[in-house]
């Protein structure tokens, strides 16, 4: 019988434990998390865009997301949720381990934004709080998870009817073996060597295929590719690597 099934859980320890052992180091430009801060500004910018067109928000606002409740689950040390809080939400962050937890509070803190930061899974807060935000942001997280299904399932719970789930992850080709597995953890360093098991990749398809069978309804799909020129992200129409997906929990079944 298979573990994972009778566990029905989530969490996958190796990786916890590999991301607790730095977890002082999230705010660490230099760090092992460099990438993520990369990262970030691509997809912040597509959560703003997608969010503000689907619930029909000034994206030139300085505080668009004014009245929403955002959940950013594998919130780690807050790369998301602290923006997310700057551009106006009410914003619930969590995470398996309790040290990064302890590193988002203080950073929080330090940086005066108030964050509901969590030790939490997804499954266990969804039993506790269904439906009960706006929008579900889970990114760089499924890939990390022993079972997407329950994870996928969990997200759809979360949100609420006419909310929206965004995801984004990396994609299981032997472009993303190449580049998103061996250049960026043996070549380039960016992250420790077994950050990622290529296996737990999914395809565009098998991700929209957990998101569909969960009962959400995809709205919005694009790549994000490297610009090694210009050492950042940015949206592309190749989603051979890395990409992004947007989910609508409808109103009614």
């Amino acid at each position: 019988m298979n573990q994972k099934n009778v566990i029905a859980s989530t969490i996958d320890p190796e990786d916890v434990a590999r991301f607790s052992a730095v977890a002082a180091e999230w705010w660490d430009m230099q760090g092992p998390f460099a990438p993520l801060h990369k990262f970030t500004p691509v997809r912040l910018g597509l959560i703003r865009e997608w969010l503000s067109d689907h619930f029909v928000l000034s994206e030139a606002a300085e505080t668009p997301f004014n009245g929403l409740k955002l959940l950013d689950i594998g919130c780690g040390g807050g790369l998301i949720s602290e923006p997310l809080t700057r551009l106006g939400a009410t914003v619930t962050g969590i995470d398996a381990d309790a040290r990064t937890i302890g590193t988002a509070r203080l950073h929080a803190e330090q940086t005066g934004l108030e964050i509901d930061y969590r030790v939490s899974l997804a499954e266990d807060l969804a039993a506790e709080m269904p439906g009960a935000f706006d929008a579900v942001i889970a990114s760089e997280v499924i890939e990390h998870v022993a079972d997407p299904a329950l994870f996928a399932a969990s997200l759809a719970s979360l949100v609420r009817p006419g909310g929206v789930v965004f995801v984004t992850t990396l994609n299981r080709t032997m472009k993303s073996l190449l580049f998103g597995k061996f250049a960026a953890e043996y070549v380039l360093r960016w992250v420790p060597a077994g950050t990622h098991d290529w296996r737990q990749f999914l395809t565009p398809n098998e991700l929209g295929a957990l998101l569909s069978e969960a009962g959400l309804v995809l709205a919005e799909k694009t790549g994000i590719r490297f610009d090694p020129l210009g050492d950042s992200f940015e949206r592309s129409s190749d989603l051979g690597i890395n990409y992004a997906m947007l989910a609508i929990r409808p109103e009614s079944a």
